[in-house]
This record gives C-alpha cells, structure tokens and sequence, in this order.
C-alpha cells in the first residue's frame, strides 16, 4: 500500500478502489454512482481529482484543520471549573440548561457531556434492555390520569422527608403535585380536590395497590346489599364523583408517572437546592413556581383535540365527599357509635330508632351525622376511662428442682427379697 493511503479510513479506501476501477475501465461511473450513493457527475470530478492530485485527495479536505467553530480551551478550562465547584451532580442536558440561565453561556449538551467526562464528572450509563409490553398514550387529555406518591429524601437532609403526591396525564404529560408528610387518605384526597380545582374532573385514575388505594377485606353487610366489592374510602370518594378507578398490575404498568417521579428527583432536588428549600410548606410554594415550567418543557400534544374533564356540578359538596365516612345505627338509647366514640342525638324522634344514619369525620376532626339528607344535632358522650388499679406483684418463689426418679442398685435388699419365700413360712406357721 502506497504511503499516502496510511492515513484513510477503510471506507474512504474501499471508495478509491471503486475509483481505480472505473479508471480503469472495469466498472462503469453510473455503476460506481450506484455503489458509492452519489452522482455519475460527483464520480468524474473524484476522478478528475484524482489524476490530477493523487489518491489522497479521496479524503475530505477539512481532514487536519482546526474547525472554526471550535471552543477555546480557557472556555472549556472555565466550564469545567463551574460545573466541578457548582454543578457537580448534573447531568450534561441540566448543567447546558444552568449555564445558560444563569452564567450566561450557551453550550451544547453533547458538548457538556465531552467536557465532563474528560473532567470525570460523568460517567457513561449502559440502560438495561428490559422488555414490557407498551402501551399506547390515551388520545384525549383528561382521558386518564395517572396517580402516586413518592417516598424521597427531597430536601437532602436540609429538612424532614416528604411525599410527593402527583398526578400526570396520560395523554399530556402535564404534572401537578403536592408534599406532604406520608402518603395514605388525607393526602391522597386533600391532592386530588386541588387538582379538581385547578383541572376539573378526570374521566379516570390509575393507581397502584397500595392500602390507601385498594382493599383486601371482605365487603359488608351493607356492601352485599348493594352488590359492591369492597372498597377504601378513596375509592368510595371517587365513586361519588363518577371517577373511574384502575389498578395497575405492576410498576412498569404506570411507567409515565414512575418515569416522570425519576425526572423530578433529579432535576426538583437540585432546583429547590438552589433556591435553598427547606420545608414542606417552602417546597410546595416553590412547586407553584416550578412545576408550570415544567410542563412548559415536557408538555406533549394530544392525539385528539378536546379537554374530556367534566367541571364540578354546583350541588356537589366536596367537604361531604372527601372525609371518612361510614354508616351507623341509631341504638334504643339514641346513641351512635362511631370509631370508639359515643354520640347523643338530641331532639329525637321515635322514627330514629334502629335507623341508618351517616356519619363524616373531617379531616379538622369535625363529625356530622346526617339522617334522610338533614343534618342533626348532637352531643358527644364522653364516657371516663375506669381507674387504673395498681397490681401487686408476687414476689417470685425460688423455683423447687424436682427430685429425679430413685431406681435402686441391683444388689438393694428390695431387689434381694423373695416373696415366695416368705408365703411359704406363713403357710407353716397355719
């Protein structure tokens, strides 16, 4: 091989043999435009060029040259300063995001990513091949929301651990959330009757099979009657509202929201970091900033135009839908029992007794009872805790070892005796 095909790549050297062979007239130019996917007319310029200047000119002729878009060194020597001293746990798309918001240098992402690993900021990530069966998005927004929450370290230590409750539409990608200290029946209601606030009523929700969610007891009395599963009050809150509930299989099932809480774990933390949060009530404030940026960014468009959330009906009492809820005989007495808890109905009536009535425990502890769609007055009964007796223990006795079995030797007089013997000298003395 000639010296000056060393420095060619094999593609490059594959294309000049497909050249030498149409100069010498063993292939065709419209053959060789075919192969090397380019014109006849690019094929007699290459060999123009090529018996004029050599092989070397199949190479491209920026080969060697500074590209005049190339950034400074002291430019890369001062990016990597920044995102060592300020940004050192970003991933290259965020820090390209930072620069430009807040140093004012504008950088690719792709050229972050070159600058951090020569810098050993970043390390390149292998994904896992995991197959799951896709499914497609919903095409209308509002069809479907997804729902969950998200047990993190969202403050880094600054403050205690939250839960983020949030909610993302299927079709949409739009994100809404709020935390809270734990997850379970408050929050889950408390978040959705803000999100019905803002977005109106989804046509459904996906949810997980957590407790707060999804019930494993028997459905009662009354649930038989109805021909009704038995349900969380979650569960009954939606029924009421003509929300449809769907229980996710798996993890990988609800896939947007598990993906989206990944997003957010890495770029909310690291904004509320910035913006020095340290609270739940700091965090959910800077998520009224936040999250409409978000959304800005991530937002999809539907397959289909139209908004299929249904606005709240004016009758509708959300205070009566997102409590603890239960219904209660009234006994002889007048008296309804209610979660260890006694209640006197006062102004009876004879009607009352052994009837149905609803009890509401709020969330501010309130308690309601309705009878045939009026409320009633009542008075709690507080019964007094009996009086704690002290109990005197008995002084532990030293316990007795028991005495092991006597078996006697083989030569004991017991086992010497002869019974015979001595029936023998009694018949005598007769």
């Amino acid at each position: 091989m000639r010296e000056d095909l060393i420095t060619l790549s094999k593609r490059e050297i594959e294309r000049l043999r497909i050249i030498h062979r149409v100069m010498g007239k063993q292939m065709t130019q419209v053959k060789a435009s075919e192969l090397l996917g380019i014109t006849d007319r690019q094929v007699r310029n290459i060999i123009g060029k090529t018996r004029n200047n050599g092989d070397g000119t199949i190479a491209h002729g920026n080969r060697g040259r500074v590209a005049a878009n190339k950034m400074p060194a002291e430019l890369e020597v001062r990016i990597g300063g920044i995102v060592k001293r300020r940004y050192p746990d970003f991933g290259p798309k965020f820090v390209s995001e930072k620069l430009e918001e807040r140093e004012g240098i504008k950088v690719s992402k792709e050229k972050l990513r070159q600058i951090m690993i020569a810098k050993g900021l970043w390390r390149v990530r292998r994904r896992r091949k995991e197959v799951h069966q896709w499914r497609e998005r919903k095409a209308y927004y509002g069809e479907m929301v997804q729902m969950d929450g998200s047990h993190h370290d969202w403050l880094e230590g600054r403050g205690p651990e939250l839960v983020f409750m949030g909610y993302i539409d299927d079709a949409t990608n739009r994100v809404f959330g709020l935390f809270y200290d734990y997850e379970g029946v408050f929050p889950a209601m408390d978040s959705l009757e803000r999100y019905i606030s803002l977005y109106g009523l989804p046509r459904s929700l996906y949810l997980d099979k957590d407790s707060t969610y999804k019930t494993t007891r028997q459905p009662d009395t009354d649930e038989l009657l109805r021909g009704k599963v038995a349900e969380t009050q979650f569960e009954r809150a939606c029924g009421e509202l003509e929300i449809g509930v769907i229980h996710a299989n798996s993890p990988q099932a609800k896939g947007r929201i598990e993906r989206t809480f990944g997003t957010l774990q890495d770029r909310l933390i690291k904004e509320m970091r910035l913006a020095g949060v340290r609270t739940k009530e700091e965090a959910n404030l800077f998520l009224e900033w936040y999250l409409p940026i978000y959304n800005e960014r991530f937002l999809r468009v539907a397959r289909e135009e139209g908004d299929l959330h249904r606005p709240l009906a004016k009758h509708i009492n959300l205070r009566e839908i997102f409590c603890i809820k239960g219904k209660r005989t009234i006994n002889n007495g007048y008296i309804v029992k209610w979660r260890g808890r006694m209640f006197l109905i006062e102004n009876p009536s004879i009607a009352m007794r052994r009837r149905k009535v609803e009890v509401m425990e709020h969330f501010d502890g309130e308690i309601a009872i309705k009878f045939n769609g009026r409320y009633l007055k009542f008075k709690e009964i507080i019964v007094p805790k009996p009086a704690q007796t002290l109990k005197l223990e008995k002084p532990k006795s030293e316990s007795v070892k028991k005495k092991s079995k006597y078996i006697p030797p083989a030569d004991h007089p017991w086992r010497r005796h002869d019974p015979s013997l001595h029936h023998n000298s009694y018949l005598e003395r007769i």
